[in-house]
């Protein structure tokens, strides 16, 4: 249902941008806000945003959404539901049981169902909407939470950063939402530490 991974481009708050791959497409509607503090980072408020977040993720064609106003309250909610679960998880701790009852509705629904076109190229059946979105991700989220990658879900070392990311790598040491952004930004604090101690 998903194509292979190409990461969403993101902007730091000096405005500079990066790629940032979550490895999962549920990770990447963590990108978009969140419970609490990241209600501030809020950027899904009418259907058009969820059509354009759909359009930045790694669903592949782009599906042609028909999303109304209580379906983008609907996708806030299933967000905010998976962005306490994953981040217990990743604490180790008890997965909040009227989160994983949202998860688990929305995951419940019909999702996205693929089709061939008559040209042969892929499409997605229909004219789905929000619901069949959220449920897309919701089972996307179902599968990481209890597959073979469940323990490498991981937060960005960065002090400053709380992106979430599934280490997908062969040797599953990835510490970094980004090596061109937060890696990167190690990589100097590092250097000029290193010439402070010298000089």
């Amino acid at each position: 249902m998903t194509s292979a991974p190409s990461g969403l481009i993101l902007r730091s708050t000096s405005g500079a941008a990066y790629r940032f791959d979550p490895g999962a497409l549920c990770l990447e509607l963590l990108t978009t806000g969140g419970p609490g503090p990241y209600q501030r980072y809020e950027v899904l408020r009418e259907p058009a945003d969820v059509r354009a977040w759909a359009e930045r993720s790694r669903l592949t064609p782009t599906p042609e959404l028909a999303v109304s106003a209580a379906e983008v309250a609907a996708v806030r909610m299933l967000r905010d539901a998976l962005f306490r679960v994953v981040i217990a998880h990743i604490r180790g701790e008890p997965h909040p049981p009227g989160d994983l009852a949202v998860i688990n509705e929305a995951a419940a629904r019909p999702a996205l169902a693929p089709a061939i076109a008559p040209d042969g190229s892929r499409r997605w059946a229909g004219t789905p909407g929000g619901t069949a979105l959220a449920a897309t991700v919701a089972r996307d989220a179902v599968e990481l939470l209890t597959g073979a990658h469940a323990h490498r879900i991981r937060t960005c070392a960065a002090e400053d950063c709380h992106l979430v990311y599934v280490d997908t790598s062969r040797p599953g040491r990835r510490r970094w939402c980004s090596m061109e952004h937060c890696g990167n930004r190690h990589k100097v604090r590092a250097l000029r530490a290193r010439h402070f101690e010298e000089g």
